[in-house]
C-alpha cells in the first residue's frame, strides 16, 4: 500500500489532526542507508515526525529538523516539504540495542535524552525561522509534542511508531499522528481527546493491524467527530544531482579541484541523504576549473 497523509478538523472545527501511514517511505530510508534495527526506528520516527510539520506548511516552504543527541545513533537531519516529499539520514546507522521488550527498540537510547530538537522553516523570506528545544525524552513523540507547544505555542500531541520485524529485519509498519487545539476548544472536547488518549493501542499496534491514516483518527476521535479536508501521498525523495554537487565542487577551490585531479584522477561525491554517488572525471574537475573563473 502507498504511503499517505490525511488532514482533518476534529469536533466541529475545535481540533486540528493530521494521520500518516510511512511505511514505505522509512522502508525506502532503511534500504538506501543500511540501517539497524535502533537506527531505523530512530530515523524512521524523525521522519514521520517531519513529514506531519511538513504538511503544515504551503506550496513551496521547506523545513529542515536536526535531532542532537547524546546516543548512540549521533545526529538525526531531515529534510521535508509541504508537497510530502521527506528525506534524512542518522549520522551512525548502524546504531543499535537490544530490545527491552518483545517488539520494541529502546529509542531513548538511540536518539539520546541531552541534546536538542531544532526546526529550520525555509518559507520563501529572506531570513529561514529556526525554532530549538531540548530533547526531553529521546523517544521522539513528546519531543515533537514538547516542540510545537514551545516554539509555535499550540498546544499538541504527537504519537510517532515504527515497527521492526526482527526475523525479517524489515519496517514492518510505521506512521504517526498530530493532534491540535485551536483557539475555542471547550474543556468537554479537552477532556474527551484526554481519555480517549489514554484507552488508545500503541500506533505500533493500530499500524499491524492495517489500520488507516483515516482509521488511527477514527481510533482517536470516534467516526462521527471527523471531517476529513485533504489527503496526499507521503514519500522518500531526494532532490539530489550531478549539477548540484558540481556547483559545490566549484565552490570548494581551484586548489582543492587540482588536487582531485592529481591524486584521485577524479572525485567522487555522495549524498548523506539517499546515498546516491555521482562521479566526476579529471576532464570534468576541469571543466568546473573553467568555469569556477568565468
Amino acid at each position: 500500500m502507498n504511503d499517505y497523509l490525511v488532514k482533518a478538523l476534529c469536533y466541529d472545527g475545535q481540533i486540528r489532526a493530521m494521520a500518516v501511514r510511512s511505511t514505505e517511505t522509512v522502508a525506502e530510508a532503511k534500504r538506501r542507508h543500511k540501517t539497524w534495527r535502533g537506527s531505523s526506528v530512530a530515523l524512521g520516527r524523525g521522519m514521520t515526525g517531519a513529514l506531519l510539520l511538513g504538511a503544515m506548511l504551503k506550496n513551496e516552504e521547506k523545513l529542515t529538523v536536526k535531532i542532537q543527541g547524546d546516543g548512540t545513533g549521533g545526529a538525526i537531519i531531515i529534510d521535508a516539504n509541504a508537497k510530502g516529499d521527506v528525506k534524512g539520514y542518522i549520522q551512525n546507522p548502524q546504531a543499535n540495542l537490544p530490545s527491552y521488550q518483545e517488539g520494541k527498540i529502546n529509542v531513548r537510547d538511540i536518539v539520546g535524552t541531552n541534546g536538542s530538537l531544532t526546526v529550520i522553516k525555509d518559507l520563501g523570506l529572506k531570513e529561514p525561522f529556526s525554532g530549538q528545544v531540548p530533547l526531553i525524552s529521546g523517544e521522539l513523540g513528546e519531543d515533537f509534542t514538547y516542540y510545537l507547544a514551545n516554539s509555535e505555542q499550540t498546544p499538541s500531541s504527537v504519537g510517532l511508531s515504527v515497527l521492526i520485524d526482527f526475523e525479517e529485519e524489515s519496517v514492518k509498519a510505521a506512521g504517526g499522528f498530530v493532534i491540535q487545539v485551536m483557539p475555542g476548544a471547550t474543556d468537554d472536547t479537552l477532556t474527551d481527546i484526554e481519555n480517549r488518549l489514554k484507552e488508545l493501542p500503541a500506533i505500533s499496534a493500530l499500524l499491524d493491524e492495517g489500520k488507516s491514516p483515516e482509521g488511527i483518527l477514527e481510533s482517536l476521535f470516534g467516526a462521527d467527530n471527523i471531517e476529513i479536508l485533504d489527503t496526499m501521498p507521503v514519500q522518500f525523495k531526494c532532490d539530489c544531482s550531478k549539477e548540484r554537487f558540481a556547483e559545490a565542487l566549484i565552490a570548494v577551490g581551484e586548489k582543492d579541484l587540482r588536487e582531485m585531479i592529481e591524486e584521485d584522477g577524479g572525485a567522487e561525491a555522495v549524498c548523506h541523504f539517499c546515498e546516491n554517488k555521482y562521479y566526476f572525471t579529471a576532464e570534468e574537475l576541469e571543466q568546473l576549473i573553467i568555469e569556477g573563473k568565468s
